[in-house]
């Protein structure tokens, strides 16, 4: 006797093994965990096969599982694929859009990105995971990821959306009370403010054409984030080298005065990156275009 397995059933099953969690895939899909666990239970009495090993604290996949997780997880893939073709044709941004991005570029950036393609594209809908662990977006259904930093190796696509270009900044009041500094070597006179992702080995760099200067750190204030380095400097703690759209937000007065503005920090690229260029929907490249569109945008 055939069976006959419900796509939804398939759907359930695979978003149990991504999320880990019958509570967190209830969530995703938009329904209770007690109907997604009966779910998943019958679609084992009719495979006749136990798929998942259930605790109090964990989800595992047996052997069989992973073999049906696997061979599900494509089935999925490739009517995934058959609705993006359609939504080529159509041609319209439309539907669930998932990203993920870290923490502190999700606030300072995608953020305001996520409401610019809202406001712009009324079919689709967004679900932004901010988080500082890499995620393994082929595998956890996310459509891009948005990654600071030179990108490894890897069989996914990427486009590059532009740069993180860097400034030195202080506040007003700080350059006040204790002078502006004229060349690199005289902020070490100076209280600075640096944080982890300007620092690296306890240093920062700094260029001016062909003359390039290397200025060990003493900070008096050491933080991990640029909004954290931000808040300092606008209260007056020292000079720190900040992304310029963190000093200098678009659309809002600066925040900061630039100091040294000649001298120049490594640029740092900052790429979305999702699993196929060839198979690239519309609601996924209409946000790419929009982030590079405003990087291109004069701070």
């Amino acid at each position: 006797m055939k069976t006959t397995i419900d796509l939804a059933a398939l759907q359930a099953f695979v978003k149990v093994v991504q999320t880990g969690s019958f509570t967190r895939a209830a969530e995703s899909l938009h329904t209770q965990k007690a109907r997604v666990s009966r779910v998943v239970s019958q679609l084992e009495h009719e495979l006749e096969v136990r798929l998942l090993e259930r605790s109090t604290r964990s989800l595992s996949l047996t052997e069989p599982g992973r073999e049906f997780f696997e061979r599900a997880h494509a089935i999925l893939a490739q009517l995934d694929d058959a609705r993006q073709a359609m939504q080529r044709i159509r041609g319209e941004p439309q539907g669930l859009l998932r990203l993920t991005c870290g923490v502190e570029f999700g606030l300072v950036a995608v953020s305001a990105w996520i409401a610019d393609y809202l406001a712009a594209f009324p079919l689709v809908q967004v679900e932004a995971d901010f988080s500082n662990r890499v995620v393994d977006i082929v595998h956890e259904g996310f459509d891009l990821a948005v990654r600071v930093g030179p990108l490894p190796d890897s069989s996914l696509a990427a486009r590059r959306l532009g740069v993180l270009d860097y400034g030195l900044y202080a506040s007003a009041d700080y350059l006040r009370r204790h002078g502006l500094p004229g060349k690199p070597q005289e902020l070490l006179a100076h209280a600075l403010v640096a944080y982890a992702g300007t620092a690296p080995q306890g240093q920062w760099q700094l260029s001016q054409g062909d003359d390039v200067q290397k200025l060990k750190l003493q900070p008096r204030l050491n933080v991990n984030t640029s909004l954290a380095a931000r808040e300092a400097l606008q209260r007056g703690l020292g000079i720190g080298l900040l992304p310029r759209r963190v000093a200098e937000p678009p659309g809002q007065p600066p925040l900061l005065h630039r100091v040294l503005e000649e001298w120049s920090a490594p640029e740092v690229p900052v790429h979305a990156v999702f699993a196929s260029a060839r198979y690239l929907t519309p609601k996924v490249r209409a946000f790419i275009d929009l982030a590079v569109e405003n990087f291109s945008s004069p701070i």
